[in-house]
């Protein structure tokens, strides 16, 4: 019998898989024993474990109930679907899909829940061609963004609060069309009855709190959660004594900023290409 060797280190898929087959000769059981445990085929089963397949949540789960590793396996698919996200960014991610209140800021691009999909696409593509990820992990950033904008869409939906920096709706992204799009998607967005949309100018100078990205998330139990990032890494902050200074930050960017109604009156004249 022909018995490939497994390199975990290779990668985090390698891992996965090399981690499946030593549970399961733990259990002393062949692949086909697994694969019925499983509901899948051992020919699966061996493509899963020699790296040839890459493991989906569902094949996750189910070796998780099989081999009774409480939800190991989930955690290491994670890990492979998110290993080119920032730091804390999948965490966020969850919370962010059941907050009742999301606050967010954001410098020189559109936000995810906010970009339409040529967008995000834009985005991703021009990170591929400076090879600072693989064409397969912009397709999972793509489907991420459709995933987080489907969640915030629920019944009833969280109140959205968006401040832009003035540099996210003019720094163009794609051709005409794509930014023309997404510029009428913000008017969208901010017509919407759960949604507050701001604009902070650049005339804000000094007066602006924040120099990065910032998001504040309310959850169902009213507890408080932030999430801030640099280009290297994201951080969750969960401590109140820390998320509550950004909060007050928060409203003081609110103030300082265009009320929504200009706003919307800048993004329309930059979407008719009028000064």
């Amino acid at each position: 019998m022909n018995r490939k060797e497994l390199n975990p280190d290779e990668s985090p898929q390698a891992a996965f898989g090399a981690q499946v087959r030593s549970l399961r000769e733990r259990h002393g059981w062949t692949q086909e024993d697994l694969a019925d445990r499983m509901g899948y085929s051992s020919t699966h089963i061996s493509s899963v474990e020699t790296g040839r397949k890459s493991p989906t949540l569902r094949l996750s789960r189910r070796a998780d109930l099989a081999l009774r590793t409480g939800g190991m396996f989930e955690r290491m698919w994670r890990e492979i679907r998110h290993g080119s996200l920032l730091e804390g960014f999948p965490e966020f991610v969850g919370h962010e899909g059941r907050a009742v209140e999301i606050r967010l800021y954001e410098v020189g691009v559109i936000p995810g829940l906010l970009q339409t999909p040529d967008y995000t696409s834009v985005l991703a593509e021009s990170a591929v061609k400076r090879g600072a990820i693989t064409p397969d992990q912009a397709a999972e950033r793509i489907s991420l963004v459709r995933e987080r904008q489907a969640a915030v869409k629920r019944t009833p939906p969280p109140l959205i609060l968006a401040v832009l920096d003035e540099s996210s709706i003019r720094r163009p992204v794609g051709d005409p069309a794509v930014m023309e799009a997404q510029l009428t998607s913000l008017i969208e967005f901010a017509d919407l009855p759960n949604t507050v949309f701001q604009v902070a100018e650049f005339s804000m100078g000094h007066r602006r709190p924040f120099d990065l990205p910032v998001t504040v998330l309310t959850l169902p139990d009213r507890s408080l959660m932030s999430y801030a990032e640099s280009a290297q890494r994201g951080h969750l902050e969960r401590d109140t004594k820390f998320v509550l200074p950004i909060l007050t930050a928060y409203h003081q960017l609110q103030a300082g900023a265009l009320s929504q109604d200009v706003s919307i009156a800048m993004i329309d004249r930059l979407r008719k290409g009028t000064p």
